[in-house]
């Protein structure tokens, strides 16, 4: 089954609110974020077959007027990337550690999608938006060759967009720190 991850951003959150509900009415798709977001936005993002996310986007358009901001949809999504931005990752050994920050939601699910497909990692967690000013970070462990392999290749993706704030390595991440970021 060909899974795809969607999203649909507003500029009124009474209006986020409405659509959401809509387009989970009316497309076969489960929420994974439904809130406000950083400055008084509000972004929905779902998951489930591509036919179906493609739905719920395009109704989610259509629907929202002058209150739709932007778009997404992502294809055939690698596995990892539905439980790192739902918190579902079961943590285990942590050894190099990648950490990618940009500027949007949209590019920080890509740059998680790609970098899982590039290199042997684990995702961790892709945190967007919610009280760091319309951001995102993702963050990913495996070890040292791989991690540098996909963050490289993630995060040039996140440049080439102009989205990038910020890319960093740790290769031997201490226990105390990986016990606050999770």
């Amino acid at each position: 089954m060909n899974r795809a991850v969607g999203l649909l951003e507003f500029n009124s959150i009474a209006a986020g609110i409405e659509i959401a509900d809509l387009i989970v009415k009316s497309a076969h798709i489960e929420l994974l974020q439904a809130q406000p977001v950083c400055p008084g936005k509000y972004v929905a993002m779902f998951h489930g077959e591509v036919g179906s996310v493609k739905s719920a986007v395009e109704t989610g358009q259509k629907e929202s007027k002058e209150f739709f901001v932007d778009s997404f949809i992502l294809a055939n999504v690698h596995q990892d990337v539905i439980p790192a931005l739902t918190g579902a990752v079961q943590i285990g050994e942590v050894k190099a550690l990648g950490v990618i920050e940009t500027f949007s939601v949209a590019s920080a699910i890509v740059a998680a999608d790609l970098a899982a497909k590039t290199a042997q990692i684990r995702l961790l967690e892709v945190r967007t938006a919610m009280g760091m000013g319309g951001k995102a970070v993702l963050t990913f462990t495996g070890d040292i060759g791989s991690v540098e392999i996909a963050l490289e290749t993630a995060a040039k993706n996140v440049a080439d967009k102009g989205l990038l704030v910020k890319k960093s390595f740790i290769p031997s991440v201490h226990k105390d720190l990986m016990d606050k970021l999770l």
